[in-house]
């Protein structure tokens, strides 16, 4: 099967267009983003604020009863609020990814522009390409930009408490430049499935939305202590979400088949 980068792209470019006219999806897609940036940002200024008081200690000593008594309570709260809160930031690039991809298959057929698509020489690995582009970009610009702002909002509120820089951390920088990609291919690749199976591009939404909960129960797990999540169970993670990534692609370019979409929605 040949593949042209021009196709993919023009592919990427009419899906890009598309975006940018529709407003509900693009605020959509920042408000997430800003519930993860403001949340934690908070928190640690609730932390920095008055580092010293003794409840803290007794809310440190409930995540580490082995805590020393010289430790600063106050840092070692906002650097468990920081490792706990970076499970729930990787929700992000799974979601955005989705808002998009949702769109990808069972939008064109609502809005009947599925069929010219599909007429045209464009193949199966070529429209995978592009559809995918169309998500993944945006979704990987706004995990880095939103990363970006959370070091500096954390970073200024948790000034007091001296010891340098909170952000960014090596296991931080690890998860927005590597993980955040991996994450964003997946929740694309589920997104382009399920889009290709349903007839609506809401359905396909709520349906690819599903996909977060498992990640949002390993957060709560992390929070609890049931896990204990640190760099070699978030590389561990990432090569699950690798393989899962090839496995969903090569899904993709079956689903996406020419002959198989005019045969089922002909």
């Amino acid at each position: 099967m040949s593949f042209h980068p021009r196709r993919a792209l023009a592919v990427f470019w009419k899906d890009f267009l598309d975006l940018r006219k529709n407003p509900s999806l693009l605020l959509a897609m920042a408000a997430l983003p800003l519930v993860l940036v403001v949340v934690p940002v908070v928190v640690v200024w609730t932390y920095t604020r008055n580092p010293d008081d003794s409840n803290l200690r007794v809310v440190a000593l409930f995540y580490d009863p082995t805590l020393p008594l010289n430790a600063n309570a106050g840092r070692f709260l906002v650097e468990r609020t920081l490792l706990d809160w970076f499970g729930m930031f990787l929700v992000m690039p799974v979601f955005v990814p989705i808002l998009v991809s949702s769109q990808s298959v069972a939008g064109e057929r609502e809005r009947r522009t599925l069929e010219p698509l599909l007429a045209s020489p464009v193949t199966a690995m070529e429209l995978v390409a592009g559809k995918s582009l169309a998500s993944l970009v945006p979704a990987v610009l706004i995990s880095w930009v939103a990363f970006l702002l959370l070091c500096i909002g954390v970073d200024v509120v948790g000034w007091p408490l001296g010891q340098g820089l909170l952000m960014p951390n090596a296991l931080w920088t690890f998860g927005v430049l590597v993980l955040a990609p991996l994450f964003a291919f997946f929740g694309n690749g589920v997104a382009v499935l399920i889009s290709a199976r349903v007839a609506e591009a809401r359905t396909a939404q709520q349906l690819s939305a599903l996909v977060v909960l498992p990640l949002v129960g390993l957060v709560a797990g992390q929070v609890a202590g049931v896990l204990n999540a640190g760099p070699i169970y978030y590389a561990v993670q990432g090569a699950v979400v690798l393989l899962l990534d090839v496995a969903l692609l090569w899904a993709s370019v079956r689903l996406l088949d020419r002959e198989r979409l005019l045969s089922r929605w002909g």
